[in-house]
């Protein structure tokens, strides 16, 4: 189960894709529910992995992070690169863009469910993203999205 909690009441984005859905297997980010994923300081996570492959949308994510306070942000572009990033060093969260050049990030979104860190499918599909079926209930983000759903997006974490 995922919780938003994003202030005192909570928050909704206005954003048409941030709006509500009658499918729970496709939830939008006022489904879900939200809390910070480590506890630095900031409530943040400290370690966000960004696996994208256009670089103006990378660089776009990277800087809204950091803005945010997240301390350090990692971009890949493909699996094999997401891959070593993760055995390199563990992310605390991670933005996955679903379609990348010729590949899909979910080899990627195995690992990191693997390990129990906590990501965000990112895609410019919409409802139209053939998320696999044991994907179904992750959270995605619409591209291009709104700071308001990166921000709740990045306070996701797991409350199995």
């Amino acid at each position: 189960m995922w919780w938003f909690r994003s202030g005192n009441p909570p928050m909704r984005c206005a954003q048409a894709s941030c709006r509500g859905s009658p499918d729970p297997k496709n939830p939008t980010p006022q489904d879900l529910i939200m809390a910070p994923v480590v506890p630095n300081g900031t409530g943040w996570p400290a370690d966000v992995l960004i696996v994208e492959d256009d670089p103006i949308i990378a660089i776009d994510f990277e800087d809204r992070l950091l803005g945010f306070g997240v301390t350090e942000v990692r971009t890949v572009g493909s699996v094999i690169q997401a891959l070593a990033a993760i055995a390199e060093r563990a992310p605390d969260f991670a933005l996955l863009d679903v379609e990348l050049i010729r590949e899909t990030s979910f080899a990627v979104a195995e690992r990191l469910v693997a390990l129990k860190i906590p990501f965000v499918f990112v895609t410019g599909y919409g409802a139209e993203a053939r998320i696999p079926t044991e994907f179904s209930g992750q959270p995605r983000l619409q591209k291009p999205c709104s700071s308001d759903a990166l921000e709740a997006a990045l306070k996701l974490r797991a409350t199995d």
